[in-house]
């Protein structure tokens, strides 16, 4: 009997198996444009995903029988995933997404994520689309914000199209070309390392926000003592 621990959901490795790629796809889209997926680990996904290109694509995808074309195939499909989940993201915000700055916290949604993505999203402006990809939790709700305030449409799908293509083909090719590179030049595995580099990529991503998180936290308590 096959055991399981919700723990797993957490672990890039996971998603690692035949036919995992659209389970992939369907992850980064939940992450980007379902408010409910700001915790999954859409960074050490992709790049665990590139490490596991070539499993992924023939296991899941046409084979082209060569790396590189493998890779490009793998970042597309990804890529795709993650423009649309962030327009679904930006029709739920342009729809209903107003009713949740009213809604009061639950498990799996905490109105404090949504602010942040809003104050990220008013300092930043359009390109907070951008940047918000490389953010853990932020680039879960920043599309979300921006159909809260109606961003124009024309405006949102190039901010869009070019954080995703970004995001993606950064964090894919990063894993894959390392992996071979680390592989060739040292004759390491990185798959033997994978908690440990998924550790240093949390740590990595999850640091502006915490670092951001820890400033704000700060100046409210300087301008608190002040008044």
């Amino acid at each position: 009997m096959l055991s399981f621990d919700w723990k797993q959901l957490l672990n890039p490795e996971f998603y690692i198996f035949p036919g995992s790629l659209w389970l992939i796809m369907f992850i980064i889209f939940a992450e980007t444009g379902l408010f409910i997926g700001f915790f999954l680990p859409g960074d050490s996904l992709l790049f665990v995903a590139g490490i596991f290109s070539e499993k992924l694509i023939a296991s899941s995808a046409f084979d082209f029988g060569n790396s590189h074309l493998n890779l490009i195939e793998l970042i597309v499909l990804i890529f795709i995933a993650g423009v649309i989940g962030n327009f679904f993201g930006y029709w739920f915000g342009l729809k209903s997404g107003h009713m949740l700055f009213k809604k009061e916290d639950t498990w799996y949604f905490k109105k404090k994520h949504l602010k942040q993505a809003h104050n990220f999203f008013e300092k930043r402006g359009g390109s907070a689309l951008i940047f918000a990809r490389f953010l853990p939790i932020v680039r879960t709700f920043a599309p979300i914000v921006a159909g809260i305030v109606d961003m124009d449409k024309k405006k949102f799908m190039l901010y869009n199209v070019i954080g995703s293509a970004a995001w993606v083909a950064l964090m894919v090719a990063s894993g894959h070309y390392l992996d071979t590179f680390i592989k060739e030049k040292y004759g390491i595995q990185l798959t033997d390392h994978l908690e440990l580099i998924v550790l240093i990529l949390v740590l990595i991503t999850t640091a502006p926000v915490i670092i951001k998180m820890i400033t704000h936290g700060r100046q409210k308590a300087v301008g608190g003592e002040q008044e």
